[in-house]
Order: structure tokens, then C-alpha cells, then sequence
């Protein structure tokens, strides 16, 4: 005999939104009592009614880049030109969407013994932001190294905040790197390219049992869980999660 699992479905009012970084926006909307989810999950989000769409429809999956302590459910994106996007930029505060979830695997390991590494690209820092949030709040003792890169500093949802975060975390180190410093009107004194086995190793010498999360555009998803692997990263060892067309 089958059984029909039904997640949880709500309606939800958008309470405020902002940029985060050039071209990201974060939104954040109600979350109802007693609704829970786990740092990492990810939720599908469906426009009511809205003023336009298109072919690639009304609803759009986001992960959760608030944590389970936060007042508010918090996603953010890269705002395309699409009629989903202006949509929710222009829809007025108090405006309701539909929320189905949480879903997803993409969360911290329980054996706190083993490190945790973190490899984000660009808008693939949402579920790790929640994480890390959550971490210092719980105050667990999971050592965690959050490997993180975009183009320039301007292009980083949450840096300043991942950054002012370490003070506030003993366990966890950030390790950001730009890959185009020269287009940028910021400083930077952190590292340089892509992340590579070079990086890892400089900063993982010291980490015990390592699991790898990686989240970021499809390209460098699979490039870097191909890394891992070349140097000998279990396979069981390795969560992803594409964030396409974001």
C-alpha cells in the first residue's frame, strides 16, 4: 500500500525587499507558526494573479537564505529580465504569493566532528548563508570553511555580512576570491580566481573528515564536484545544487 506525501503549502505576504548586491535582490515574506525547515532546503514559490508572464510560467524554486530563527522567510535572486522577476519587483508590499516546501537535501551533516566545506558561487550563497546564520546562533561546534566566488565584490550577495560573521563564529572561516578584479571600483585583499585545488588544500590541511556542499551556477557545480573527485572526494561525501537560470 502507497501512501501520498503532501508538504506544506501557504499563502504568504511579502513584507520588504532589497538590494544585496548589483542585480540581487532579497525579499523576505511572512513565515507562519509552526512552520519549520532545515538550513540548506529550498522552497517553490508561485506568483497569484499575476500582472504578466511568460513561457517559463509563474512559479520559480528558491532556496531559503534565512535561518529557521529568523522572523521572516528570506529568499534572494539575480533579478533577469524575465516577467516573473518584474513582477516581483514592482508587486506592492503585502502582496501574496504561494509557498510550497521545505524540499531538499543540501543541509549540514550531524556528526559535528567532521568538518563541513561550503562552495558557493555567486547566488549559490543563499542556502549557506542560512546555514552559517544558523551555526552562530546554535553556536555548534561543526567546524566550517565557506569557499565563496564571484566576479567582483560588487557582485556578492551577504559579503559584508559572511565577512562580520567570523567574529562572531569561532568554528568557521571565510575564504572569498574575485575572479575580475579589474572591473571592479572596490578594494579587495582576499584571494584571487577560481576556486581550485590549490585553495583547498592551503586551507583544509588542518580538516577533520571533511563533506562538501556545493551550490552555484550548473558549470561550476559540475566543475568543481569533477575536482573533488580527481582528488579523491567520495562520491557520498559530495552534496550539490544547481541554481539555473538565476
Amino acid at each position: 500500500m502507497s501512501t501520498t506525501v503532501t508538504l506544506p503549502t501557504f499563502l504568504s505576504k511579502l513584507n520588504s525587499r532589497q538590494e544585496v548586491a548589483e542585480g540581487t535582490m532579497v525579499f523576505r515574506f511572512e513565515k507562519p507558526a509552526g512552520w519549520a525547515f532545515k538550513p540548506g532546503q529550498f522552497v517553490d514559490m508561485t506568483l497569484l494573479d499575476p500582472l504578466e508572464t511568460d513561457s517559463e510560467g509563474n512559479t520559480r524554486t528558491f532556496s531559503i537564505a534565512s535561518a529557521p530563527h529568523e522572523e521572516t522567510l528570506m529568499v534572494a535572486t539575480r533579478m533577469r529580465d524575465t516577467a516573473f522577476k518584474r513582477v516581483l519587483r514592482a508587486m506592492p508590499l503585502a502582496t501574496t504569493v504561494k509557498i510550497e516546501g521545505p524540499f531538499g537535501t543540501l543541509i549540514l551533516q550531524n556528526n559535528a566532528a567532521r568538518a563541513a566545506v561550503l562552495l558557493a558561487g555567486g547566488i549559490g550563497i543563499t542556502p549557506f548563508r542560512s546555514m552559517l546564520v544558523h551555526a552562530a546562533n546554535a553556536t555548534l561546534s561543526h567546524r566550517m570553511f565557506l569557499f565563496y566566488s564571484n566576479r567582483r565584490p560588487e557582485d556578492a550577495p551577504f559579503l559584508d555580512e559572511l565577512q562580520a560573521l567570523e567574529g562572531k563564529h569561532q568554528h568557521y572561516t571565510l575564504i572569498a576570491t574575485m575572479t575580475e578584479m579589474e572591473k571592479s571600483h572596490r578594494p579587495w585583499h582576499g584571494e584571487m580566481g577560481q576556486i581550485s585545488k590549490e585553495i583547498l588544500s592551503r586551507y583544509l590541511k588542518d580538516a577533520l573528515s571533511p563533506s562538501y556542499h556545493i551550490a552555484g551556477p550548473p558549470g561550476m557545480v559540475k566543475g568543481l564536484h569533477t575536482m573533488l573527485t580527481e582528488i579523491g572526494v567520495d562520491d557520498a561525501d559530495i552534496r550539490a545544487e544547481e541554481f539555473a537560470g538565476y
